[in-house]
């Protein structure tokens, strides 16, 4: 049996410092242990999707002194399907490789709950079909190395995450004694600013007006701009295609998680995620990480039309939802809910994060909007290059 000392000693020295997951008792040791190193980081994630997408966040920062960002997600291997998503269309797409650490619970000849019966004979396909390399995980420390090495070897071959499949009993469990809290105290829950305009929701700015007005007021050296998958990424590139932007493709909901880790993993760059409130519904858990994260260099607006525009305008339920009460209950330092894009220069001004806004559009976008004629791997390289990365081949 291994001791969770002994395996994150071993990946730290490889690089590894950053955790993020949702809890299997399987686990407890590694977020016990790293629970209790000032010199580590775990984020606990809303669900195991989220915890992917920030591991690449971490991985698309690098560690800050050139070298490539390296981080752990941790899951259970019923929460492996939450995580398909950025699997298959964020970490494969993008080429940002992390490792996996994956629970085996229903594994076959080992009792174990009904809910893992069907999921526990077919983890090892899943992964398999998604195209991620994987081995069990060790329980000897003697393993370790050549375990590591491997897969470090195969992250940086492939771009892919790698997986260790842990079976019950790999590692003694470690005592939790002091541990750095989970949540950032930032006192009362922000005021929320409301600043409407009399305008009928057909008198409300467009996307592209919104996106126009972002990058009039940032700048490639000063701040990096991800945008959600869909029509936002598309009309950023056709506002300015720049080495500081980054367009989604697929892993929808996923941008606000991947731009957390970058932003908590680079505190020296100005980090705006552009989301869409069809994204920001299917997780809409990311915005207590971020709260309780509280990352000073982290701006998120959120572009309101109420439709899922880029599959053909199908509502979306946002017009019943307060998202930037939302946003102030989860512990974001200042909440905007607005129409007008005048407002977005003074929220770009804002010191000391992280900084929520919510502005009202209307649908509507250009007959012929073009696709990015750069493709996300790309994007990738010339993003990581800017921000001072050096680019994995």
């Amino acid at each position: 049996m291994l001791e969770a000392r002994e395996f994150v000693e071993a990946t730290r020295r490889r690089g590894f410092r950053w955790y993020a997951g949702v809890p299997c008792s399987y686990l407890a040791p590694f977020i016990n242990y790293v629970l209790q190193d000032p010199q580590l980081r775990y984020v606990s994630a809303a669900n195991e999707g989220d915890a992917v997408a920030l591991a690449a966040g971490v991985t698309l920062a690098g560690d800050g002194r050139g070298g490539p960002g390296r981080g752990i997600a941790m899951m259970q291997n019923s929460g492996l399907g939450n995580a398909v998503s950025p699997l298959t269309s964020l970490t494969w797409t993008f080429g940002l490789p992390q490792l996996l650490i994956v629970t085996w619970r229903g594994q076959p000849g080992v009792p174990d709950e009904p809910q893992h019966a069907l999921m526990g004979p077919i983890t090892p396909t899943m992964l398999d079909t998604m195209q991620i390399a994987w081995e069990l995980f060790p329980t000897e420390a003697a393993q370790l190395p050549a375990v590591l090495d491997r897969a470090l070897t195969c992250m940086n071959q492939t771009g892919r995450p790698y997986a260790l499949l842990m079976q019950k009993g790999s590692v003694a469990a470690t005592e939790l004694h002091a541990a750095a809290p989970l949540t950032v105290a930032q006192g009362p829950a922000a005021a929320v600013s409301v600043r409407r305009s009399a305008a009928r929701p057909e008198e409300r700015p467009t996307r592209a007006q919104a996106l126009r007005e972002m990058v009039a007021h940032t700048r490639e050296g000063e701040s990096v701009l991800l945008a959600s998958t869909g029509f936002c990424g598309r009309e950023l590139y056709a506002v300015a295609d720049r080495v500081n932007h980054l367009y989604m493709v697929g892993s929808m909901g996923c941008v606000t998680p991947l731009a957390l880790g970058l932003a908590l993993a680079r505190p020296d760059l100005k980090v705006i995620a552009l989301d869409g409130d069809g994204a920001a519904l299917m997780r809409l858990g990311a915005l207590a990480t971020v709260g309780a994260s509280a990352p000073r260099n982290f701006w998120h607006l959120l572009l309101d039309n109420s439709a899922h525009e880029s599959t053909g305008g199908q509502a979306t339920v946002s017009a019943t939802v307060a998202f930037a009460d939302v946003a102030a209950a989860c512990g974001y330092r200042s909440c905007l809910d607005t129409d007008s894009v005048a407002q977005l220069a003074q929220w770009l001004a804002l010191a000391e994060g992280p900084h929520f806004a919510r502005l009202l559009t209307r649908t509507g976008t250009a007959p012929d909007l073009p696709r990015p004629k750069v493709t996300p791997m790309q994007v990738r390289e010339r993003f990581m290059k800017h921000i001072g990365v050096a680019v994995p081949t």
